[in-house]
Formats: structure tokens, C-alpha cells, sequence
């Protein structure tokens, strides 16, 4: 009996492993997806791709809750709210970053946000931090400091600053979700593509930008928002479950190395010496702080 629950819990560890990887691959496919647009603004940007995230992720809510929409957000609560508000700003910044600094700039900022929650909920959900996720943090931000050397100036250094928003975000998103004492992602994601639609369309309509794009434009949005949001965020809901913090730490290093990838292979876009250097500093900080942490003995179990 044991061995077949072991065999059980094994087989669904590895779909766990392949779900998660999948969805870095998708994940990283943001930077070509941005690159082809022709037109498009930020903000037209997230609105189409706003929308198509939202109706994919209220099918997708429905189908595994059998509830009521509205009743799984109101379950969700403040928390969510917040983390989807959070989500706004962050995909704001890697969207602009991404068109203002190269794709590899701002993917590997963007793998800066786990130290960045490990500061917040630090100091707003008095969560310990090891000693060692403090050393990581200070190698993080020496690879940071060398990436961004030789962007000092103009777009390309607002590109960073936006990216490292970006960052910020998604700390936050996190950090709501365990305020919240909940790993569900889907509704609070959910919300985020309904405030975003809701605030790109003000500034759209107070800004005098047109809600017409190409169609070219407007197809790639819409598929990002299904495939490269929407799916990749599925598939890591139902592939993180079986696996370890630190090993989902780990594959979720793909999205960062896989997305400069496509844009050298396809788009022939090459990152300069400084942020392959500071790039490489920044995800050895990652996975050493990720191994650390898996080595370390669990906490006893108390009873609640």
C-alpha cells in the first residue's frame, strides 16, 4: 500500500516538474511576444491582453471551483485585492521595460522579485529571513549594480528602473497572497485583469490614445494574455503543489534564461558583457539561496 502511494506521490512530483517548467517556458516567451509588436503602446498593450487573460481566467475559475465568479472573489478578499492591484503595476513595468532595455536587462531584474518579497514580508508580516537570504540579497544586488553600469543614462536606464518596478510587484503579489494565508493565485490574477482594464481604458480615454491597434497588435496581446499569462499561470497552479519551494525557485530560473534565448534565436537581439555578467551574478545569488534553503531542516510539526 505504501509503495503504491509512494509511486503515486513520484509520478505526480515529475507532471509537477514538467507543469512548472512549461510554464517558464511560456512565461519567457513575454520578450519576443513585446518585441513583434509594431505600434502599440504600454497601455494598449495591457488592455488587449487584459482582456483576454480575464475571460480565460473566469472559464478556468469556474470550471475548477463550480462556484459562482463573484463568490470566489468576495472568498478571496482584500488580499486579493491587493495582489491584484499589485499585479497592474508590475506587468505595467516589465512591459515598458521590456520596450526600453533589452529583453535580457529586464528578464533578470525581474528574478530579483523573491528577494524583494523576502524584504516585505520582513518587515510587514514579521516573517524571519535566514541569514543566508540576506547574503544573496547583498550578491543581488551587486550583479543589479553591474548590469545597469553601462545604462546610466536615457531610456534604457528608465527600461531598468521600470523592470525593477516591475520586481516590486510582484513581491507585493506574493507577499498579499501570504497575508492573505493563501496560495491561490487565480482570482487575484483574475482581478488584476479586471483593474487593468479599467484603468489602461481611463487612461486611454483621458490621454486621447486610440483603442484601435493593428491587427497584428491586437492578435498578439490577446494570445499572450491567454498563452503566455493565462496558461503558464495554470499549469504552475497545478504543478506547484507537488514540488518544494526551492525546486520551483529553481525552474523558474527558465523564464529568465529562456527569454533572452528567443530573442537572440529569432530577432538576433544580443545582451551587452556587463548584463550577462550581472545577470550571471544575480541567478547564482537565486539558486544558492534556493539550495540553502532546501538543505535546511524542517520545522518541528506543532498541532494548531
Amino acid at each position: 500500500m505504501n509503495e503504491a502511494v509512494d509511486l503515486g506521490y513520484k509520478r505526480e512530483a515529475r507532471l509537477g516538474l514538467v507543469f512548472v517548467f512549461m510554464a517558464g517556458v511560456l512565461w519567457s516567451t513575454v520578450g519576443l511576444g513585446i518585441r513583434l509588436i509594431e505600434e502599440a503602446t504600454v497601455w494598449q498593450i495591457l488592455l488587449y491582453r487584459s482582456i483576454s487573460l480575464s475571460l480565460f481566467l473566469a472559464i478556468v475559475i469556474y470550471l475548477r471551483s463550480k462556484e459562482n465568479l463573484f463568490t470566489v472573489i468576495r472568498a478571496a478578499g482584500l488580499p486579493a485585492c491587493v495582489a491584484g492591484l499589485a499585479l497592474v503595476g508590475a506587468y505595467s513595468g516589465a512591459i515598458y521595460g521590456i520596450q526600453s532595455t533589452s529583453v535580457a536587462t529586464a528578464m533578470l531584474l525581474f528574478a530579483c522579485a523573491p528577494f524583494i518579497a523576502a524584504i516585505l514580508g520582513w518587515l510587514f508580516l514579521r516573517e524571519k529571513v535566514r541569514k543566508a537570504t540576506w547574503i544573496s540579497i547583498l550578491f543581488a544586488m551587486l550583479g543589479i549594480g553591474i548590469m545597469v553600469q553601462d545604462k546610466s543614462t536615457g531610456s534604457a536606464l528608465l527600461g531598468s528602473l521600470a523592470a525593477l518596478g516591475s520586481a516590486f510587484g510582484f513581491a507585493v503579489f506574493t507577499v498579499a497572497l501570504r497575508w492573505g494565508r493563501s496560495g491561490e493565485m487565480l482570482p487575484a490574477v483574475f482581478l488584476s485583469g479586471i483593474f487593468a482594464i479599467f484603468i489602461t481604458s481611463s487612461i486611454c480615454l483621458l490621454s486621447g490614445l486610440s483603442f484601435q491597434i493593428s491587427v497584428n497588435d491586437t492578435s498578439i496581446c490577446m494570445g499572450m494574455g491567454v498563452f503566455q499569462v493565462g496558461a503558464g499561470l495554470v499549469l504552475y497552479t497545478l504543478g506547484s503543489k507537488t514540488l518544494p519551494a526551492a525546486e520551483l525557485t529553481l525552474l523558474s530560473l527558465a523564464e529568465v534564461l529562456l527569454g533572452p534565448l528567443w530573442v537572440y534565436l529569432f530577432l538576433n537581439e544580443v545582451a551587452t558583457f556587463n548584463t550577462l555578467f550581472g545577470g550571471l551574478v544575480l541567478l547564482l545569488a537565486i539558486a544558492g539561496n534556493a539550495i540553502s534553503g532546501a538543505r535546511r531542516k524542517p520545522p518541528p510539526i506543532t498541532s494548531p
